[in-house]
């Protein structure tokens, strides 16, 4: 039987508008009209799932409140966003200019972590360990989960490396579907999450 994961990025956030590594800051007007627009389709996914999680931060439970998505249990922490370390809430300009070795480390290779916080191999691996649970269950998942958690399990799907992660773009409110059964996953990416 094929498991179906269903992936809802958040909206945007104070934080996103201002590239800034996520800070916990919660939804901006913007992304409150966005999602409020967006309930109804929400909707038809929430109807067919019988597993629903939610990543741990402010904006994705602010998201999936707005669209009717109740986590089914605790937060799970695999899947939160990228922890940042020192640098979290602050821009990439800014950390560019404070540390550029840093940066430059930070997107070339996956396992550097110069920010004091979580690496990309780790945040995949962590993605990985969470599909590979779903794997064992049958039916439909809807999950409410950071950009970067999206582009880790994209990743992950493909049997991609971690370095992969740079090239996927997750915009707000949009959906990525999984599909898979005994570890071999399908994408179908970028769907937008709209009422029509």
């Amino acid at each position: 039987m094929t498991t179906r994961v269903t992936l809802i990025s958040p909206a945007r956030s104070e934080s996103s508008e201002e590239f800034r590594f996520d800070d916990g800051r919660p939804l901006s007007a913007a992304g409150l009209r966005s999602v409020r627009e967006a309930r109804t389709a929400a909707g038809a996914l929430l109807a067919a799932a019988v597993r629903t999680a939610v990543s741990p931060s402010p904006r994705c439970a602010q998201t999936a409140e707005e669209l009717g998505i109740a986590a089914a249990g605790p937060a799970d922490e695999r899947l939160s966003g990228c922890a940042m370390g020192r640098w979290r809430g602050l821009t990439l300009e800014e950390v560019g200019a404070a540390e550029p070795e840093g940066v430059a480390r930070w997107l070339s290779d996956p396992g550097g972590a110069p920010h004091g916080g979580e690496s990309v191999e780790q945040l995949c691996a962590r993605a990985e360990d969470w599909l590979t649970e779903l794997a064992e269950e049958q039916g439909r998942v809807l999950a409410v989960v950071e950009p970067d958690v999206v582009r880790a399990m994209v990743v992950c799907a493909l049997g991609a490396p971690a370095r992969g992660l740079w090239r996927v773009d997750v915009a707000p409110l949009t959906v990525t579907e999984l599909s898979g059964r005994s570890g071999r996953w399908n994408l179908r990416a970028g769907t937008a999450l709209t009422a029509g």
